[in-house]
């Protein structure tokens, strides 16, 4: 069978289910363990990623730039990015940094985040 030929019986699978039934999309805890469980799943030899640092950032930029500017929560609110910033540095860390550490951080890329809006600022894409 062709990959095309894949794709389709796949696709009608998954229009089968309606979208209250989709447990992924019905409930974002239970998706994220999911990937989590999925990810962890691979040999750490075997994850590209976590073993080339170049090659995680030029796909994070990829993803970046492939999303309107109007619909880039973080480049459109800096409060955000600091927030998800400080979660997952205490997610990453268990939790330990501190609260003033924590806001010192959010302060500065808050200020970077100003920084670039500026007029004269450098706004990178």
């Amino acid at each position: 069978m062709n990959q095309e030929r894949q794709r389709q019986i796949a696709s009608m699978g998954g229009k089968a289910v309606p979208d209250e039934k989709r447990s992924f999309s019905q409930n974002r805890r239970l998706a994220a363990e999911a990937g989590r469980k999925g990810g962890q799943s691979v040999p750490g030899s075997k994850r590209s990623f976590s073993q080339n640092r170049e090659l995680a950032a030029v796909a994070g930029r990829k993803g970046g730039q492939s999303v309107p500017d109007e619909k880039r929560s973080f480049s459109q609110n800096p409060e955000l990015a600091a927030e998800a910033g400080r979660k997952g540095g205490q997610a990453s860390h268990g939790g330990g940094a501190s609260s003033a550490a924590a806001e010192a951080h959010a302060k500065e890329a808050k200020e970077a985040a100003d920084r670039q809006r500026a007029p004269g600022g450098s706004e990178k894409e």
